[in-house]
């Protein structure tokens, strides 16, 4: 939930001067010894330290208190399930508990090299352990069981007691994937075809299962409805295999890990203290940042994954140079990896990190991939690296009838811009397009959808609020210690004077708060979602590290993205823990969990400055009539009752932790959870039945391209399921001022008119 401000490098000069008046603290000169890694780590903890001191908006003291946090979210990030650390382990480390304050402005590394080293000693050992339980068939019929509620778990206090949690643990995921297994032969034999949902998947979270929970459908023993149907011993058995081919891929996984990976985890447990969004970035990760608030990268623009030691191609981009190939597909597994004619590098084994290191590159330069063929040939691909975008970043629209009136719908996934180039493309320059295009269209009304979008540049939301409005504040910003700066729309233009509406959920975060707070402040239109947004407030920068050091040989030291300023509505009130609160709520299955900001440690307070002055929106006589009218529908609406009866059943059963690992009453109990979500079912059944179509330069755009011709079908056919979207189309419908409702029936009369004669 980032937001990045490109207005804000001012303020990065006044931080980088007070940095540098203090340079000689950071003028390293490090010698090529043994001992560079420890200097490296003890650098970077010293950087951290000053950086956040000196350019956080309010760095919290660091004291016992800020140690005992330090300590307490470290080890829980280091072994969240409770399955590695024994009690002894605890014990030993709590003496450091009131300790990390001291060894963090030491630059001690005493602590980190402990908890790391016996980490990787209790995961050796973990190791062992799966496989001796995995190694005999369980046992089901007795009755017992486990308790998911890991947070409130104590650790086991000896190697026993732990075999006996990673037993159970195992025990209940392989427990879910055998009953599921044994639900599709049945459904086969009676000759129901429908894939069946593993019973377990929304119960538990299977990251601390890690089990193949989601393969079982796709397991053998569903691939032919003539096959002969599996024992319960077999199908048990092989249940067993899975599980442990899934753990093996595991603690594949965490093997490629290295001691940097573990210290960056290290390092935000301390700039977590300060405030949920303070982060550290290892040089790949500040890569990954990038190429998020840009939505492009250089290289050959395809997703891989680690499949034990073997990397494999999972998806191509579409309109990336392996795309464009035609030559590389999903499946694909590469073997070799050269540069241009150089030779090839045998990347089998490799961690993930350094075979994507070695195949992105720059733009015009030449990568060659030995691959394995998904037919088992192999074969050497040489592709051209280019810019690749990431399509699903950026904004896109449809449009759809409703009632002889045509409305647009633009779905935003983040505020994205490209700092890098200035003629590049950013949200606010792309938005502005897409309502032109829907205004040739002639639609009536346009739908902005931020629901899920956690934000990106300020800069591009002063830009996109600018589309709806004469001129005007947009938001206000606030440093430590310094006036207040109003952003502002400066442009007289108005895009886009017809009904608006924009909707927004509880994972609409940082950018997309200020952008509805400003709509709703104007009364420019109606925010419809959630009862409230996600609550993030604050404004945060990301600093290379690496500037503020010389003559070293340590590599990169990555980047700092710390909070600096807050940011307020033109009202004078923060969005800052409270969000935006909408002004017609809709019923949301997840309205009861503990999601947003207030749910978060370290959250900054909510507080309120003097407003902008502003002049409210008032071309809209419908405005208020519309929000009740919605108000009164939603509360109608059978369909939104079963959500909010829904939203109250999730938050009861994430309550629910205690799970029985007898089959027969793990059956019974999945049975009538089973029974309850039929009646939800009809909540994804769903389907108003308007028809979203793409406006014509997409429409060509996709008579070339498969790939963006199967992805837009699939976005207008959710757009018809989704109930939340119909709303805001009636609403837009309730929006309309009587002239063009009544041009509408004059041209609804004419057409029937036409038909019969």
């Amino acid at each position: 939930m980032t937001i990045i401000i490109d207005f804000m490098k001012r303020n990065y000069k006044i931080l980088l001067a007070v940095v540098m008046l203090s340079v000689t603290l950071f003028a390293f000169k490090l010698n090529s010894t043994k001992s560079v890694n420890s200097d490296k780590d003890k650098m970077l903890l010293e950087l951290l330290a000053f950086v956040i001191e000196k350019g956080h908006y309010s760095p919290a003291k660091i004291d016992d208190t800020f140690s005992k946090g330090v300590y307490k979210d470290y080890i829980q990030a280091l072994d969240p399930s409770k399955r590695f650390f024994l009690q002894s382990d605890i014990d030993e480390f709590s003496k450091y508990e009131t300790d990390l304050d001291d060894e963090l402005l030491n630059k001690d590394l005493t602590f980190f090299e402990l908890s790391y080293n016996r980490l990787m000693k209790r995961m050796d050992e973990g190791k062992k352990l799966y496989k001796d339980i995995l190694s005999a068939p369980f046992d089901y019929s007795i009755n017992e069981t486990f308790n998911t509620n890991y947070e409130k778990a104590p650790y086991a206090k000896d190697e026993q007691e732990l075999k006996e949690r990673w037993r159970k643990q195992i025990k209940l995921s392989t427990l879910s994937s055998l009953t599921s297994r044994q639900e599709i032969q049945e459904n086969k034999a009676k000759g129901i075809v429908e894939k069946t949902k593993n019973h377990i998947s929304e119960d538990i979270n299977p990251g601390e299962l890690v089990d193949d929970l989601s393969n079982s459908a796709d397991d053998k023993s569903s691939k032919s409805a003539d096959e002969k149907p599996k024992t319960f011993e077999e199908l048990e058995k092989l249940t067993r295999e899975s599980s442990l081919k899934s753990l093996d891929e595991y603690f594949g996984f965490m093997k490629d890990l290295t001691r940097d990976d573990w210290f960056s985890v290290y390092i935000n447990s301390i700039t977590s203290q300060f405030d949920p969004h303070t982060n550290y970035f290892p040089p790949e990760e500040k890569e990954r940042f990038d190429a998020s608030i840009s939505g492009k990268f250089e290289g050959i623009g395809a997703r891989l994954q680690k499949k034990n030691d073997f990397t494999e191609i999972t998806e191509l981009i579409s309109g990336g140079p392996a795309w464009r190939g035609k030559q590389l597909e999903a499946g694909d597994v590469v073997m070799k990896v050269a540069q241009g004619n150089a030779e090839p590098v045998d990347i089998v084994g490799m961690r993930l990190d350094d075979v994507v290191k070695k195949i992105k590159g720059p733009k015009g330069s030449e990568v060659r991939l030995t691959v394995k063929k998904v037919d088992g040939s192999i074969k050497t691909i040489a592709i051209i690296r280019d810019v690749v975008e990431i399509e699903e970043t950026y904004a896109k629209s449809s449009v759809v009838e409703k009632n002889g009136l045509k409305y647009g719908v633009i779905y935003l996934p983040k505020f994205y811009i490209d700092f890098e180039n200035r003629d590049g493309r950013d949200a606010g320059k792309d938005v502005a397009a897409e309502v032109e295009s829907l205004k040739k269209a002639g639609v009536n009304g346009i739908v902005l959808d931020v629901r899920d979008d956690g934000g990106g540049s300020l800069s591009t939301v002063v830009d996109i609020a600018g589309l709806f409005i004469e001129q005007g504040p947009i938001v206000q910003v606030k440093s430590a210690g310094r006036k207040k700066e109003v952003l502002y729309d400066r442009d007289k233009k108005i895009e886009w004077d017809g009904p608006l509406v924009i909707m927004v959920n509880s994972f609409s975060a940082s950018a997309s708060e200020i952008l509805a707070a400003a709509i709703q402040d104007y009364k420019r239109g109606i925010i419809i979602g959630s009862k409230q947004t996600y609550g993030k407030g604050t404004v945060q920068n990301v600093i290379d590290l690496n500037q503020f050091v010389r003559n070293t040989n340590s590599g990169d030291l990555g980047a700092l993205k710390t909070t600096i300023q807050k940011f307020y509505r033109i009202n004078g009130g923060s969005t800052q823990l409270e969000g935006v609160n909408s002004d017609v709520v809709m019923p949301d299955r997840y309205a009861y969990l503990k999601m947003g900001e207030r749910d978060v440690n370290n959250a900054m307070p909510w507080d309120k400055i003097d407003p902008a002055v502003y002049n409210v929106w008032n071309k809209n006589e419908n405005f208020e009539k519309a929000i009740n009218d919605s108000r009164k529908r939603i509360a109608k609406s059978s369909q939104f009752k079963l959500i909010e009866e829904n939203a109250k059943w999730i938050d009861t059963r994430s309550k629910e932790n205690e799970y029985s690992l007898n089959m027969d009453e793990f059956k019974k109990n999945q049975k009538t959870i089973e029974e309850t979500n039929k009646k939800f079912k009809a909540i994804g059944e769903y389907n108003y039945h308007l028809k979203f179509t793409s406006l014509p330069l997409e429409i060509e755009a996709m008579k070339k391209d498969a790939s963006l011709k199967e992805k837009r079908e699939s976005w207008h056919e959710s757009l018809s399921k989704d109930i939340y979207v119909e709303e805001a189309l009636n609403v837009l419908d309730d929006l309309q001022t009587k002239s063009v409702v009544k041009k509408n029936d004059t041209n609804t009369l004419k057409k029937e008119k036409l038909v019969k004669s």
